[in-house]
Parts: structure tokens; sequence; C-alpha cells
């Protein structure tokens, strides 16, 4: 296919820039090395991050996509860039969660690492400005970020990332603990998943020791943040990514 030049900067958020192209139904996304924790309280830079992220969110596109999973994503035209499908983000971030892990395990005191029976899925109103506050359906539906038809997508759409990726990182050594997902509609309405799957999103652990692997190595100052980031890329990128 050809592959649209990039046209002016529309948005740039705390991992990635987001730019036009001449196809109006297209978008080139550039992932960036830059690292923020907390709400973006925290801040830094993890060197190799926005190859990392690109690389690996274009294999577990691509893993999800032939499981039946419709995605934003079209091509890796870069190292660290996407050429993807337009859409219009849904205000919704989606939490999977496998394990307690981070704030889920804070706010119910219960044990790091619990194995959750069932999987927990979970609504989180997107808003950096207020935290990003959990929320459950009649909320989302009663402020208007999203419609009872399109919550239902989310939960199907979230559950069966969760379905394929699982047995893929298991293969591969790694514990899938959590992770988030932002989904987004096309012009007709489809909702796809979009935004990225990466050690930024995911809680990703090694399956026999336990390491974080995964952007907790920069929340909470592990050490050797690039380290963990360039091992799960090896694990799960189908090139280099240096």
């Amino acid at each position: 296919m050809t592959i649209p030049d990039r046209g002016e900067l529309l948005y740039e958020g705390k991992g990635k820039r987001v730019y036009s192209t001449s196809d109006e139904t297209l978008v080139r996304v550039v992932f960036k090395d830059d690292a923020t924790a907390f709400n973006a309280q925290k801040r830094g830079t993890i060197q190799g991050k926005g190859v990392v992220n690109a690389a690996v969110t274009e294999r577990l596109m691509q893993v999800v996509a032939e499981a039946g999973v419709d995605t934003h994503f079209v091509a890796r035209v870069a190292p660290d860039e996407h050429l993807v499908k337009r859409v219009d983000i849904i205000p919704v971030e989606v939490i999977v969660r496998n394990r307690a892990s981070g704030s889920f395990a804070k706010r119910y005191g219960v044990e790091d690492g619990l194995e959750l029976e069932p999987t927990v899925i979970e609504w989180c109103y997107k808003s950096d400005a207020l935290g990003d506050p959990p929320m459950n359906d009649a909320t989302a539906v009663a402020l208007g970020f999203a419609t009872e038809e399109q919550l239902h997508d989310l939960f199907e759409g979230a559950a069966a990332v969760n379905d394929a990726l699982l047995p893929f990182l298991d293969e591969r050594g790694l514990d899938l603990v959590d992770f988030k997902l932002e989904f987004g509609t096309l012009p007709d309405g489809t909702v796809v998943l979009a935004d990225e799957i990466s050690p930024d999103t995911c809680r990703f652990w090694d399956a026999a020791s336990g390491e974080r692997l995964d952007k907790d190595r920069f929340r909470l100052d592990l050490g050797d943040v690039e380290a963990g980031y360039q091992e799960v890329a090896a694990r799960i990128a189908l090139e280099e990514t240096s």
C-alpha cells in the first residue's frame, strides 16, 4: 500500500504524537520515549521506549486481530511509528485484571499478585485532570461518555483481547497481570480497539520469577527500566527493536 505522508500535529499526549495524513481516514502515530506515572506527577525518559512500544503493539494488535478483534492498526511505517485508522476515542478506559496489583490491590487491601477469578473488567473515565476516576455502567451512560451498546462492545472486546493474549504471552514466559485498553469509533459507528498494547499499558511479569518487566520499574524505582522493556520486546516482537 502507499503510505500517506505525515501532515500537521493533531494531538500530543504523554506517550504519543498523532499527525494527520493526506488520507482523512488515516493518521500517523509516533511513540515517544517520554515516561509518566501517577497521572503525570512523575516524569522521565526511558531510552528506546518508543521503538519498543511500537514493535510490541504491532505484534499484539496482530494477535488480537487474528482472534477476530477489530483494531485501528494498519501498518508500522517506521521503528517508532504506526499508520492507523482515524477514530473518535470513547472516553472510557477499560481495565482488565487477571491478578490484583497496583491501585486495585491497595483499594481492596488484598495481596499484590492475587489471582482473580473471574477476571475483573472495570471502567474509568479517561481524564488526567480528574485522575481517571472509576465508574460504573450507569455513570458512563448518564454522563454521555458511552452508550449501553458501546459498553457491551467494550466488555466483549476486552474479554476477547484477554483471551487472545493470555496463551500467546504464556508461551513466551510472560504473566499478563492486568492491562488498560482504549477503544474508538469509526465514521460508521463501528467500535474498534485503538491506542496501544505495550509495557506502558500492561503489567507483564516474568512467569517464573515474578520480575516486573513493565512501567512499574519506572513507577516504583526498581531500576533497569530500559532492560525490562527490551526483554518484553525480545519475547514478543517480530523483529529487532534497536
